[in-house]
């Protein structure tokens, strides 16, 4: 056995000498060291010897196995590295033409336009918050006022998908479901998408809403129109002008549209503003009784006031759209420009 382990070896580093390429070793390795190769066959002779000869027999062919390894491996670097140096040498780089540009994504105007509220608002010292788009019954309308037979419901044209669920029409469900589980003194806004059956050049079925709300023991009307000025301010310009309106919401009582001066003719009236050189921008109010008695919070106790605002509105006056459409057509000319 050994001597025919010998003779294997002798023969393969033989062969190996007159080899003249990387396939051709690679032969000879499969020939001589592959599963079913000659040492291989070897190998499964041993136990036909006896037990005290099969340790030496198998640390010789470990041994022979190494060195021919050993012998292709080097001959195979030697060939692959030949390789390397003749292309090095036929192949030209041309260092002088321009590179390849590569286009970068950008981030979506409705995204620019949201996070720059939530960084706003964070610095004002509100935390995030976020709740489910489908939504029950209760959430969206009931703990907010607006029960079953009330004619608010008829303001906002809801996606059913039962009697009992439904896709939420703004995002003021997350006030209620933040206010069962904490208590005051809370500062909270909660933007996401919401969902309504309109669709026209200024509505979408689909569009982005930032709720916000803010309740402590002697929150007022005042501290209200300070937030959102500030916010205001900060969002357009510092000199921009805001006016308070007096409407309705089910959810606050007094409640206030916000107007700010437009932005396309500075006020002087325009197409955009018809003429009134005013732009409606948000909703806002002080915390309904009723909604507070949903939270099992002590209305005597406790006031706050919230508000809500239109993303794509936003962003159609900061940016001059004039068709919101146009945020979710994904036309590559359009999105360039943001």
């Amino acid at each position: 056995m050994r001597d025919r382990l010998l003779q294997l070896e002798q023969a393969a580093i033989k062969e190996i000498g007159f080899v003249k390429g990387k396939e051709a070793v690679i032969e000879v390795k499969i020939k001589y060291l592959g599963r079913k190769g000659e040492l291989a066959s070897l190998t499964k002779e041993l136990g036909k010897l006896p037990p005290e000869e099969r340790p030496i027999i198998g640390e010789l062919i470990n041994t022979i196995r190494g060195r021919i390894e050993e012998k292709i491996n080097s001959l195979l670097t030697g060939f692959i590295h030949a390789e390397s140096e003749q292309r090095l040498k036929t192949e030209e780089l041309d260092i002088t033409l321009p590179g390849r540009y590569m286009s970068l994504g950008k981030r979506h105007p409705i995204t620019q336009v949201m996070d720059e509220v939530i960084r706003i608002f964070s610095g004002m010292g509100f935390t995030v918050a976020e709740g489910p788009e489908v939504e029950t019954d209760y959430y969206n309308f009931e703990a907010l006022n607006i029960p079953k037979d009330h004619p608010a419901r008829d303001m906002q044209d809801t996606f059913y998908i039962s009697d009992d669920y439904l896709l939420r029409t703004h995002t003021s469900p997350v006030q209620i479901r933040v206010m069962q589980t904490q208590k005051p003194p809370l500062r909270v806004i909660a933007p996401g998408k919401v969902y309504r059956r309109d669709s026209d050049v200024t509505h979408t079925p689909m569009f982005h809403q930032v709720e916000g709300f803010m309740v402590d023991d002697s929150i007022t009307f005042g501290d209200l129109k300070g937030v959102l000025t500030s916010f205001l301010h900060s969002l357009f310009r510092e000199d921009i002008s805001i006016r308070f309106r007096p409407s309705f919401f089910p959810f606050t009582e007094p409640s206030a549209e916000v107007d700010i001066q437009c932005v396309i003719c500075n006020g002087t009236g325009c197409r955009v503003c018809k003429g009134s050189g005013w732009l409606e921008i948000l909703g806002a109010g002080m915390i309904h009784p009723m909604v507070f008695k949903a939270v099992e919070y002590n209305a005597e106790k406790f006031s706050g006031f919230a508000f809500g605002l239109g993303i794509e509105r936003i962003a159609m006056l900061k940016f001059g759209i004039d068709d919101i459409r146009l945020f979710f057509e994904n036309d590559i000319r359009f999105l360039r420009q943001f």
